[in-house]
């Protein structure tokens, strides 16, 4: 495959550019560009909240890429790598197919940024993101099951912890995310007979002193009010420094027990963009790949960045990365590219910001548009209806209405879409002093150690297990309880073998080799 355009990434700089292209260029455009995305939709981010909190169908956001951009060939395949003196693009095209390779002549950069936890210890095996549809329906299945456990334990600490959930960042999805499922659980709670006598806690953690600081700090403070009044927990000028399986630790020296943490912040920039500078030998500016005001790459004709991932310049800094910017770009490059091919002048990026807007919870939210400040009532009208002008195409419009009516008269549902997924190995990580298991309860996996030390004591007796050792079926009796109760020595990262990958082991030959004692 050969294009004159290949854009890489399909979200809103990404779909806008190409769709734009498209009609520009007429005729013979899918021959001539391609857009490459991980996923064939365009999703509509900031409505992901209200998907994770039951108020919208996850079809609702979407909007399929090859109905959205018309007009050009569109490949779904996640980039591996870009050979700039080749100009070729090798994709990961899925389970059944190999590898492909795409020729190209332009190139439009637009992957965004990619989720990264790894500066938290335990985040990435414990936390849960909110960037894609996938991310927020598995959240919403994640929360009716902890409801679900909830009301069958007699625990009443086990029951606190499913019904504790942590939200860590209090920009517009972390305040959003936390408003809708604060909102989601009063809701939906009296539904379960066991959990008449609990409250569902939901906890915003924020490293600094105000939230939604694009906004400003008199309505983000007021953002905090409603949160609080409505019973979510705010927490500024902290910081979740690790997670485990139960449990947050807070930089002020606190711990929350929760089984659920989520987190709207972790980004960093795609290694496909930084192999790709390392070849060019171009500097990153702050994470982000540097432009011109045509958005064309310094020193490469026939390079180009646009959206969350491009150091666009714009009124003497450079655009933020949000979605009214990524889309404007992404059109304005699309007609760029065609003024190129036509021998015309390129045109800069010029944007006036039109304000920026965050619900807080049923109808009540908080806006800044045009140098005026709204929040309440008012906010939250203004919220839905300029969002559900920005959605993109007739159907979704319609649809979202339609829930957005329905919702006024009906409560949300706690249909459970998806069932927990079996994971034949789960990477765990463990605090100083956490229990990994404990005797005389069932043993539903074996674990192995990858990184850390364990003490295990069986009859009395220590056992010290390191990397590469396992709790095994050596460490249970014959009702499949645990004889051992294990205790990390120093933070610890192990494997949890469960379902197939455990019938395997548990059939596999004895060993007789015993852990250090």
């Amino acid at each position: 495959m050969k294009f004159e355009v290949v854009i890489l990434g399909g979200g809103f700089a990404g779909a806008y550019c190409a769709r734009t292209l498209a009609r520009e260029l007429g005729a013979g455009a899918r021959s001539r560009v391609a857009l490459v995305a991980e996923e064939n939709v365009l999703t509509f981010q900031p409505m992901l909240p209200e998907v994770a909190g039951s108020s919208l169908s996850p079809l609702d956001v979407v909007n399929p890429l090859r109905d959205f951009c018309r007009g050009v060939n569109v490949l779904r395949g996640t980039v591996r790598v870009v050979d700039w003196e080749k100009k070729t693009v090798q994709l990961d095209a899925g389970r059944f197919t190999p590898d492909h390779q795409i020729e190209f002549d332009h190139l439009v950069l637009a992957l965004g940024s990619i989720v990264d936890f790894s500066q938290v210890p335990g985040m990435a095996q414990h936390g849960w993101p909110m960037k894609t549809v996938a991310h927020a329906l598995r959240l919403r299945s994640a929360v009716i099951n902890r409801l679900e456990e909830a009301n069958l334990t007699d625990d009443r600490e086990a029951r606190r912890r499913l019904l504790t959930i942590v939200v860590v960042g209090g920009g517009y999805t972390g305040v959003e995310t936390a408003g809708q499922l604060s909102d989601f659980l009063r809701d939906v709670q009296p539904l379960y007979g066991n959990l008449c006598d609990e409250k569902a806690r939901v906890v915003l953690i924020h490293s600094r002193a105000h939230l939604l600081a694009e906004i400003g700090e008199e309505l983000g403070d007021y953002a905090q009010r409603v949160l609080e009044k409505r019973g979510t927990e705010v927490i500024v000028n902290t910081r979740v420094i690790e997670v485990g399986p139960n449990e947050a630790v807070l930089s002020n020296g606190t711990t929350i027990a929760t089984h659920t943490v989520i987190s709207t912040i972790g980004n960093t920039t795609h290694p496909v963009l930084v192999d790709l500078l390392r070849q060019l030998a171009l500097p990153m500016e702050k994470g982000r790949v540097p432009t011109e005001p045509t958005m064309r790459v310094p020193g490469q004709a026939k390079l180009w960045a646009i959206g969350d991932c491009a150091a666009v310049p714009l009124d003497g800094g450079v655009s933020p990365p949000t979605a009214q910017h990524a889309l404007r770009q992404g059109t304005q490059l699309g007609k760029n590219l065609a003024r190129a091919f036509r021998g015309e002048a390129l045109l800069p990026f010029t944007h006036r910001n039109l304000g920026q807007l965050a619900t807080v919870g049923q109808h009540a939210a908080v806006a800044e548009i045009g140098g005026w400040r709204f929040s309440g009532f008012l906010a939250w009208w203004m919220w839905r209806t300029i969002y559900l002008a920005k959605l993109p195409g007739i159907s979704r419009k319609v649809r979202v209405m339609v829930d957005w009516t329905l919702e006024l008269f009906f409560g949300r549902d706690v249909s459970l879409l998806l069932p927990p997924p079996e994971e034949p190995l789960r990477a765990v990580h463990y605090r100083q002093g956490e229990a990994l298991c404990t005797a005389r309860t069932p043993a539903r996996h074996f674990i192995a150690v990858q990184r850390g030390k364990v003490s295990a004591i069986r009859d009395g007796a220590a056992v010290k297990l390191g990397a590469g050792d396992l709790l095994d079926d050596r460490f249970q009796d014959e009702a499949g309880r645990w004889t051992c109760t294990a205790t990390a020595l120093e933070p610890t990262d192990v494997l949890l073998v469960r379902g197939a990958a455990l019938d395997l082991l548990r059939n596999r030959p004895q060993q007789t080799s015993t852990p250090t004692t």
